[in-house]
């Protein structure tokens, strides 16, 4: 027996030794995705220094790299490629033992999560479209996808009847409808499925989503006023417009004016108008304006900014003088919110009033001098008063001239007389005498009064007045009887004349005398005949 045992200890030590001899691939199953790098291990036990080898089963290119280190082979292949979808067979000798591994190895492409694109803006009401897109999938034809909205599938596809394929490709799946408002604020969502049952990869299920903006234009755009679109002049009004629209809407606020034209104001919702003037009463216009979808929305607002009559004015046409018979419109104007209410009243001389008209324009026709005098125009509302008044002034003709000669028609030539003329007329008239020869007209130097003194002379009978003024005259024939004055002799020159000659000749005589009369006293008697010659 111990001869046996040895025998059969060195039989069971060659068994292990030959059963130990082993070779094995990590990992065991491959589904490698393109582009990521696959490393593919080949590993002996049982021998320390085998020798390996690798080789596609169907005699393709490898593809890859290989790296030896001791009992182990890694195959590398970076990146995966289509061409590396395919059976390797590993190869280990060891001491002229042969052991030979194979792996199948799987690639697909499913790199990213699909990718959703809106080929426009999304208008509420406006065709638009949605494309989902899934890049570098492979094999693609094994690829489903589908559209939904809130879990419901609006759109789906499935491309195994494009066929097989041996690139990755770019699938699509494009949805066209027409947005809603439900659609604001949606979450679309794009599912994309690779569900390759033979094949374990994660992950084969990939979705995107995307929330739904969808534009529309201004809606129920309405304006707010405070304190209120009714207020009174001088207090402070803020007009605020709001409106819904997607993206917001930009706010123009403008003012309608007299011709019906638009005056802007500002660009802003809010509108502050300090100290309100009634001027700034009238319709105001909010226009939100949506650029994104070139809609527009408008909506007005009345202001009426009230007080009580002011600016009261009154326009007479032609004038406010005006000849009797003729017309004359006087026109009163007053502002005020709410309009004012016009009446007219005219002052008599006693004081009182007299109603004549609640039209804005009086208008008097043929008019006569009982119609002059003071008019009143007055505007009234809930607020205020204010009135104006205007002069009115006809013009009327002299009429009724009376004149008067004092103190006689009859008066001797160069005779002071005095002529006196009465007359009704407004304006006051003037006075002109004349008289009227075939020839030419003689006026008096007489103009301006009632009473007016002349020195007549001959030519003087047949004068007559005459008043006037500019609306017209009337005249009174005066007849005045004048006697000629007789000429008779003027002797006191003659007189003066005969005197002055005789006094210069008297002066000389007078002054001899004198000479002689004082001789003679010194000589004690005085004769001209005896007195001395002088000498010459």
């Amino acid at each position: 027996m111990g001869r046996i045992i040895p025998s059969v200890t060195v039989l069971l030590l060659v068994f292990v030794t030959s059963k130990a001899f082993e070779i094995k691939i990590t990992p065991e199953y491959v589904a490698a995705q393109i582009g990521d790098k696959l490393e593919l291990t080949c590993s002996t036990i049982g021998c320390e220094s085998p020798s390996f080898s690798w080789r596609s089963q169907l005699d393709k290119p490898r593809g890859g790299s290989v790296t030896n280190n001791g009992n182990s082979s890694i195959l590398t292949m970076d990146p995966v490629g289509i061409e590396n979808e395919q059976e390797y067979l590993c190869c280990a000798l060891c001491d002229n033992v042969k052991k030979e591994k194979s792996i199948k190895v799987d690639v697909y492409s499913f790199p990213s999560d699909p990718v959703i694109e809106i080929s426009t803006p999304l208008n509420v009401g406006e065709k638009a479209s949605i494309t989902c897109m899934v890049p570098k999938v492979y094999p693609s034809e094994r690829l489903k996808m589908h559209l939904e909205k809130d879990g419901s599938v609006l759109e789906m596809k499935e491309f195994y009847e494009e066929g097989i394929t041996e690139t990755t490709e770019t699938k699509s799946l494009t949805l066209t409808f027409i947005p809603t408002f439900e659609d604001i604020g949606k979450a679309i969502t794009c599912v994309a499925q690779l569900p390759i049952d033979e094949m374990e990869f994660e992950p084969k299920k990939r979705q995107t989503s995307q929330r739904l903006s969808v534009n529309f234009g201004p809606q129920n755009a309405n304006i707010t006023v405070s304190p209120s679109n009714t207020t009174m002049q001088g207090e402070t009004l803020m007009l605020t417009c709001r409106t819904t629209s997607n993206p917001p809407a930009r706010i123009v606020w403008g003012k309608e004016l007299e011709d019906s034209s638009v005056q802007h104001i500002i660009d802003k919702d809010t509108l502050i108008i300090p100290h309100a003037q009634m001027s700034d009463s009238g319709l105001f216009i909010c226009e939100a304006m949506n650029d994104a979808t070139n809609k527009s929305e408008r909506t007005t607002v009345v202001i009426s900014v009230q007080d009580g009559p002011r600016n009261t004015t009154v326009s007479v046409t032609p004038s406010t003088t005006v000849k009797e018979g003729g017309a004359v419109t006087m026109t009163c104007t007053s502002y005020g919110n709410p309009a004012p209410k016009i009446s007219w009243t005219k002052h008599l001389i006693s004081g009182e009033l007299q109603f004549l008209s609640e039209n804005a324009t009086l208008t008097i026709n043929n008019v006569k001098a009982e119609d002059l005098g003071l008019y009143e125009c007055e505007g009234v509302n809930q607020f205020g008063r204010e009135k104006k008044t205007v002069d009115l002034i006809v013009q009327v003709p002299p009429q009724n001239t009376t004149a008067l000669i004092s103190p006689s028609d009859n008066v001797d030539e160069g005779e002071n007389i005095a002529i006196m003329s009465t007359t009704y007329s407004n304006s006051p008239p003037q006075t002109v005498p004349q008289k009227i020869h075939p020839s030419n007209t003689t006026i008096l130097s007489s103009q301006n009064d009632t009473s007016r003194r002349y020195r007549v002379i001959k030519n003087y009978t047949g004068i007559y007045p005459v008043t006037y003024n500019e609306t017209g005259n009337n005249t009174d024939v005066i007849e005045i009887a004048v006697v000629e004055m007789v000429k008779e002799t003027d002797y006191t020159i003659i007189v003066i004349v005969v005197l002055s000659c005789l006094s210069t000749m008297a002066i000389p005589a007078l002054a001899i005398l004198v000479y002689m009369s004082r001789k003679a006293k010194i000589n004690g008697s005085y004769s001209p005949v005896n007195a001395p010659k002088p000498n010459v």
